[in-house]
């Protein structure tokens, strides 16, 4: 098998000359780049040979030829990648929403994979599984261990192991064995795989008796189109008069449902989009197809620095249209486009293409990957080269760096203590252990821990073994190297004392301190044990201010459309 893995590599190697036959006879510079493409193709396969015939240890071929592909494409730009037959399961899961198996999140913690989420209505739910439940074993194959990896790369290769056990044929029966917090025995319970359907919309509801808001989820799938349709015309049936679009946090997806969203929204035969590449045949422009549903709506779309690729295509297509107000954050910035080529033994590549331009010209693409840093790093485009671009009504925009909002608001900070506390799993461990003595909760408008429940938190956090990150108190170090270097010190060293000893980490101070974050995030845990993400959306919009705002704006109607109009151009007075 290994002789006849090298050999297809060699067959390859020839095969780029002789499929230009039929077309023009390539010139002298075409030649040359076919033989410098067969000449290295050539060189990897010796190099592979050699290696494989010739290190001291035995090589994994499949391991080392992943490494190989990966490491050329990382040269290119992120979203150029390589997909073996079983990361295209995945893939397909990510465009399609769609898999069979149980529908719950996993995660790696504690040396087990444990169930972090159930979804609502779905096999593990339904079955009785719970947040918390490690899982022992499935069908009484051993889940505690797998392929011998040690590090971060065993706690993936369990979880992908874990995972492709969990998922199977629809109407099928797995026995889950688990351990469960709570309970001095493991648990055995049966689930039977559904087909899952990841849903694109989250949680969509009536803000007020008249603004209706949508929140769309994390990817564009290949039908999200209609789900958003479906939701927006039932807003309506609800009294909406006014609409909010949720994109934040949304890192795009399938260009033609970004499209199709759109089309919702204006006339029919509007231009959204355009794209260009080094070929002429990835040159495309798309237009609006059908009657839209609504072209009157007021309507804002929020955005931030989590909004990507399909989402700024929706936000920037609308905004320069002048069909919503923008609320937000400035968006990612991607304005590459990729398409998927099929490879022998089920693999493919996923290789970018072309750039796209939303309808008033501009692109909004941020990173120049082809212009790479002599280190290999990249950086941003900055906003001095930008270009101005114009709104169909005359509103000045800008390409590069993404999708700027109509109304800007500041990124709110939350503390990185927060980060840790979810990051190491404490908050979830806490709530494993609350959820045990509270059998139910109140309706996620009201709920809220008490103070003797953060005390009993602080008192959890202090038995782990927690550590968290402090740029300040790093900073502080660096700024006290560059003090004494400089001489400064002894003329400030009182006041840098003082200042220091406020950054030094503080457990107890920490906690008091970011309380009210803390048990924000606290509160959202425990309400997605109770009433699953629907519920956490309730809660976590009642102190949105990105919300607040919006609902302000299409509160004003004077502030709306201003927001909209064309800006009056200052007129130059002769004077005589």
């Amino acid at each position: 098998m290994k002789n006849k893995f090298i050999a297809l590599f060699i067959i390859s190697a020839f095969a780029v000359i002789p499929s230009i036959q039929g077309q023009n006879v390539p010139d002298k510079k075409q030649q040359e780049r076919y033989f410098d493409i067969n000449k290295n193709i050539e060189i990897f396969n010796s190099v592979l040979r050699e290696t494989d015939m010739f290190y001291v240890d035995t090589l994994d071929i499949n391991k080392v030829v992943r490494s190989g592909i990966d490491n050329m494409l990382n040269t290119l730009d992120p979203y150029t990648t390589y997909f073996n037959k079983d990361d295209m399961k995945e893939f397909s899961t990510q465009i399609t929403g769609e898999y069979a198996g149980i529908g719950s999140s996993i995660a790696f913690k504690d040396g087990k994979v444990a169930i972090t989420e159930p979804f609502e209505g779905k096999p593990a739910a339904k079955a009785g599984l719970k947040s918390g439940d490690y899982i022992l074993e499935i069908d009484g194959k051993d889940m505690t261990t797998c392929d011998k990896v040690e590090g971060e790369a065993f706690g993936r290769t369990l979880s992908n192991f874990v995972s492709s056990n969990l998922k199977g044929q629809p109407g099928t029966t797995i026995t889950v064995k688990i351990e469960r917090p709570g309970e001095k025995k493991p648990l055995t319970i049966k689930v039977v795989r559904e087909k899952i359907v990841i849903d694109p919309i989250p949680y969509y509801g009536m803000i007020n008796s008249t603004t209706g808001y949508i929140n769309f989820g994390p990817t564009f799938t290949d039908k999200s189109s209609a789900d958003v349709k479906k939701a927006f015309l039932d807003l309506k049936k609800q009294g909406m008069t006014s609409f909010i679009f949720d994109l934040r946090q949304n890192g795009g997806g399938v260009l033609e449902e970004a499209i199709q969203i759109v089309n919702m929204f204006v006339p029919k035969g509007k231009v959204v989009l355009s794209t260009k590449g080094k070929l002429k045949q990835m040159d495309r422009t798309y237009r609006t197809t059908l009657e839209p549903i609504d072209t009157e709506i007021p309507m804002v779309v929020l955005i931030d620095r989590g909004s990507a690729s399909a989402s700024e295509i929706v936000a920037g297509s609308l905004q320069d249209m002048d069909r919503a107000v923008l609320i937000g954050e400035r968006t990612f910035g991607k304005g590459l486009v990729q398409s998927t080529r099929e490879l022998p033994y089920g693999s493919a590549v996923k290789i970018t293409n072309s750039k796209y331009y939303i309808p008033s010209g501009r692109c909004i693409q941020a990173i120049d990957y082809s212009h790479r840093n002599p280190d290999g790093s990249v950086g941003r485009i900055p906003d001095s080269l930008t270009t101005v671009y114009r709104t169909e009504i005359g509103r000045p925009v800008r390409d590069g760096g993404g999708v700027s909002p109509d109304v800007v608001l500041d990124e709110e900070k939350n503390p990185t203590i927060g980060y840790y506390l979810t990051n190491q799993f404490i908050i979830f461990d806490w709530v494993t252990e609350w959820a045990l003595k509270h059998k139910t909760i109140a309706s996620p408008e009201v709920f809220t821990i008490t103070d003797e429940d953060y005390n009993s938190f602080k008192e959890f956090v202090k038995t782990k073994d927690f550590q968290y990150d402090r740029m300040s108190e790093k900073s502080m170090s660096s700024l006290k190297e560059v003090m004494e270097f400089e001489g400064y010190m002894k003329y400030a060293e009182e006041q840098f004392k003082a200042l220091e000893a406020m950054l030094v980490p503080n457990l107890d101070r920490d906690l008091e301190t970011f309380k009210a974050d803390i048990t924000k995030q606290i509160n959202s845990e425990i309400i997605r044990r109770y009433h699953y993400q629907k519920g956490e959306f309730i809660y976590t919009l009642k102190n949105d201010k990105e919300l607040a705002k919006a609902v302000e704006v299409l509160n004003d109607e004077e502030q709306y459309k201003k927001t909209l109009s064309a800006p009056i151009e200052e007129t130059e007075v002769a004077l005589n």
